[in-house]
């Protein structure tokens, strides 16, 4: 009796056990879509393509600049993340506005850059330009300033070889925010210093002001022609009112 009794427990035990490696019961399921709330996959599904594999070296901002992470705050990201930019490649994510992401998978792919890639002293105690452009523009000081500033490394406005960011065929690719953002937080992925840098080679120079990047975000907008507009910023508006002569 004590056998049979053994056996038949031994037995059980063996097929409660094999039941987890039955076919069709992987070991690990695969989650739900909506349920995935690891950065790195995330990121790699929705954010890579865009803006590189690591955060860098992709066609838009790089995330992974401490500079930009110390400018933009949680819900500014949030909103872009969610909402979308509109007028440029930036598409809403949002289930709420037509995407696949919850809210609290944006939440994991805010918290997930704040970990990998902020650095409390990214402005090294410097305060940088306010992040949106609140004041109109000059776009006839801005030509000035960018050619101060600027044209060192993009060539002035019709000349040939260098990075023409003057180009109405570029401009029409990119936002007012997005130039203001380069302009402060740079992009070191591709060498692009921050307002701080002007000088040769990305050399200290003289900083730019709040106002030095309101008027060349506001020249720059006002570069692009007609019906090619980018409104994600105030700048575009005011150039189509005050462009300079010829542009």
């Amino acid at each position: 009796m004590r056998f049979t009794a053994s056996a038949l427990l031994a037995c059980g035990a063996a097929l409660l056990g094999g039941c987890g490696h039955t076919p069709g019961y992987p070991p690990n399921p695969i989650l739900r879509p909506t349920a995935v709330t690891d950065f790195a996959t995330l990121y790699s599904q929705n954010c890579a393509a865009c803006h590189g594999a690591n955060g860098q070296n992709g066609p838009s901002i790089d995330l992974a600049n401490p500079e930009y992470q110390a400018l933009v705050d949680d819900a500014t990201l949030r909103k872009w993340i969610s909402g979308g930019m509109p007028g440029t490649e930036m598409p809403a994510f949002a289930e709420s506005q037509g995407g696949m992401l919850t809210d609290a998978q944006v939440n994991a792919l805010i918290a997930g850059m704040r970990r990998q890639w902020s650095r409390p002293d990214a402005f090294g105690g410097t305060a940088p330009p306010a992040y949106a452009q609140t004041a109109v523009g000059d776009p006839h000081r801005g030509e000035a300033s960018y050619e101060a500033h600027c044209a060192i490394c993009h060539a002035a406005t019709h000349e040939q070889g260098h990075e023409q960011v003057t180009s109405p065929m570029y401009l029409a690719l990119v936002g007012d925010q997005a130039l203001r953002t380069i302009m402060i937080a740079g992009r070191p992925d591709i060498g692009q210093p921050d307002w701080r840098h002007d000088g040769p080679g990305g050399k200290a120079g003289v900083p730019l002001s709040t106002q030095d990047v309101d008027d060349i975000g506001t020249y720059l907008a006002s570069l692009r022609t007609m019906g090619q507009q980018v409104t994600t910023g105030t700048s575009s508006a005011q150039a189509k009112s005050a462009a300079p002569a010829g542009r």
